[in-house]
């Protein structure tokens, strides 16, 4: 299949309901609406397809910049690939779970994360932080240094209630990642998330919300779900 003829079929599947969900949380024009579930036909179809995947991407078309990050070859792509498509990435369904997920499957995820993080800026700093939990969250525990996410949780402590409101998610989310799929930091990562207690989220028109990880960590213990690892990052 080439650039028109996916572009046709995601058209074909957009649904005004699903693009109006969509836009209320931060997509533009031009999107169709498109179910992520309803991508796996077109994907199994594809496989992976880097060439393709830039093209799509570089629609600018939300959905198909999703379907790209389906169908990307995250070894394929250079630092400079991803800090292009960062550059794209304009809010963060795109930024944590386009960007962020295809980059927790490339062998130089910790490495660009980290850069990320540094970077102060909102997206390219919750990309980075989200890229963390999608890698705790699927790889095995001995793939991260203890020290270096040690480190990691103690900059959130100091940091996460002054962050930009984006990258609050992300880093309240690295600590419950770091508890539930880090094993080796649990104690620290609940201590620290009862130390930072409530992180006050401000959104555009909206009330305020509150994010609390250690009452999320607690779900977890309770449904016996410590050390849960996923299968897969990408759908």
């Amino acid at each position: 299949m080439n650039l028109e003829m996916v572009m046709q079929e995601l058209e074909a599947l957009g649904k005004d309901r699903t693009k109006k969900i969509y836009q209320s949380n931060g997509a533009q024009e031009p999107l169709f609406g498109v179910a992520t579930g309803q991508m796996k036909p077109i994907f199994k179809k594809i496989k992976i397809n880097q060439p393709l995947a830039e093209q799509l991407y570089a629609t600018g078309n939300y959905d198909a910049m999703y379907f790209a990050g389906i169908i990307a070859d995250p070894n394929a792509m250079t630092e400079a690939d991803y800090d292009r498509w960062m550059d794209g990435a304009y809010f963060y369904m795109l930024s944590d779970y386009v960007v962020a997920v295809t980059l927790a499957e490339a062998d130089i995820a910790q490495e660009v994360a980290d850069k990320w993080i540094e970077s102060g800026e909102e997206l390219k700093m919750s990309a980075g932080w989200s890229c963390y939990c999608w890698l705790l969250g699927s790889r095995p525990d001995d793939e991260f240094s203890e020290s270096k996410m040690a480190n990691l949780l103690e900059t959130v402590r100091h940091t996460i209630h002054d962050a930009p409101e984006r990258t609050k998610y992300a880093m309240n989310n690295f600590i419950y990642t770091v508890g539930v799929s880090y094993m080796r930091l649990y104690d620290k990562a609940m201590e620290i998330a009862l130390e930072v207690g409530p992180v006050e989220v401000n959104r555009d028109k909206k009330k305020s919300s509150f994010l609390v990880a250690s009452e999320q960590i607690q779900k977890a213990v309770d449904k016996q779900r410590l050390g849960f690892k996923r299968k897969h990052v990408r759908c």
